[in-house]
């Protein structure tokens, strides 16, 4: 396989980060960490939030999203304590950037398969932790032939002999990379199951010094779409915050195929077992920030259309009944897990009551910071209620939207079909 020192210079992201500029690779502004002050100043250059990164970690461990000095001072000490004497490196955090996975099999430096897969969420959410769909729907072809052409000259100046792994993010048409496994990604199988081609089987191959000869893959003859969503443990954590981040939370994952990429959306979400509301169900709304608001803004205007009744926090309820209209019932934010009692001044019931007692079906609770934060606050108070009191809970609004067009095309009421009966639907 790939050789130790090779697999040294992708994991230490000083020596990544060093080769990637030297090949001219484009990747968001970096800088190791000499010290504290050295950090603080760079991220004042470039601007917050800013990532945490240390070395040789495994599912994003130590990875924060710093938003201010204080927190890239705290992040940088847990960073320094995982890595030990290991590269730290700060980058330039993007926001609202699509992050795109591409697996791949290569021998020596050259690959014979691939694939590309794209996250349902921006970038900021771990791999493990993100609903990826493959084959891409929503990507540009200039995107994919510079996603393409960065792998290609990775894998070679890598020299990759084996399975890898390489994370992308995107704004428009503007490629960045972002890091390089060398090792099978928990994306492999499901890699393989999607495209009816054992990359694994192949990779070992390539690593024992075996002939290859790479699958005949043509992403143009797939007429299905399949989403891997992730599973999460978090009713027997008591209280995990359940949202997500950078460092991977997530146990499991399931993937289901379908026609249509909402279709699978739904499944896999299903599989995983979560609750969709029943007609005519309440449906809890508490979005934190308007760009969201109004991302989502549309898809509040189709759930009420379809008899749902909607209910929200303050500055929720006011954003939509200015912006679109909507009559909402309007429920407090909670101070405390304690806090059940009606407001005294208007009346309106606690969140956390109409959760605990039944009438909310499903929780759609956005939060406005781009990383997790310790203390208890009403957002994680209506996350963890939703979780202990076996509500249906969606913390991504990209997510959110998604859910709402299955909803809208009946995606919930389905026909299984065998696995065989997709892979019939393309030959290679």
């Amino acid at each position: 396989g790939t050789a130790a020192r090779d697999i040294e210079r992708a994991e230490d992201r000083r020596q990544f980060s060093d080769m990637l500029d030297d090949m001219g690779l484009k990747q968001p502004a970096w800088s190791v960490l000499k010290s504290k002050d050295e950090a603080v100043t760079f991220s004042n250059n470039v601007g917050f939030p800013v990532l945490v990164r240390p070395s040789f970690v495994l599912s994003g461990a130590a990875m924060r999203v710093a938003s201010d000095e204080s927190q890239l001072r705290n992040f940088l000490d847990l960073a320094a304590d995982v890595a030990d004497d290991k590269p730290v490196v700060v980058t330039k955090f993007i926001l609202g950037a699509k992050e795109i996975e591409f697996d791949g099999v290569a021998s020596d430096g050259k690959i014979l398969n691939y694939a590309i897969g794209e996250h349902l969420e921006n970038a900021g959410v771990h791999s493990g932790d993100a609903t990826v769909i493959l084959p891409a729907q929503k990507l540009y072809v200039g995107t994919i032939r510079q996603i393409k052409k960065y792998a290609a000259a990775i894998a070679r100046g890598l020299n990759i002999t084996g399975p890898f792994n390489i994370q992308f993010m995107a704004m428009g048409n503007d490629v960045m990379v972002i890091e390089c496994n060398l090792r099978a990604s928990r994306t492999f199988p499901f890699v393989s199951k999607t495209l009816h081609a054992n990359f694994i089987s192949l990779a070992t191959r390539a690593m024992c010094g075996l002939s290859v000869t790479p699958y005949n893959i043509s992403l143009l003859d797939i007429d299905y779409v399949c989403v891997k969503a992730p599973m999460f443990s978090f009713t027997r954590l008591r209280g995990a915050d359940p949202t997500l981040g950078v460092e991977m939370a997530s146990t499991g994952e399931v993937a289901c195929f379908g026609d249509d990429a909402h279709e699978a959306f739904l499944q896999s979400l299903l599989a995983t077992g979560f609750k969709l509301p029943n007609a005519n169900a309440s449906i809890l709304l508490s979005i934190a920030s308007d760009p969201f608001r109004e991302e989502f803004g549309e898809s509040a205007v189709m759930l009420s259309k379809l008899g749902f009744k909607l209910c929200g926090t303050p500055g929720t309820v006011k954003y939509f009944k200015e912006h679109y209209q909507l009559d909402m019932k309007v429920v407090t934010k909670p101070v405390n897990d304690k806090d059940n009692a009606d407001c005294p001044t208007t009346g309106a019931p606690s969140a956390l009551t109409e959760i605990k007692e039944g009438d909310v079906e499903l929780v759609i609770n956005i939060s406005e910071g781009t990383t997790r934060k310790d203390e208890i606050t009403s957002g994680y108070l209506i996350r963890r209620a939703a979780v202990d009191f076996g509500v249906g809970l969606i913390t991504n609004n990209k997510c959110a939207v998604w859910l709402v067009k299955a909803i809208e095309g009946g995606f919930e009421k389905f026909k299984a079909k065998s696995i065989s009966e997709f892979y019939s639907l393309h030959k290679y």
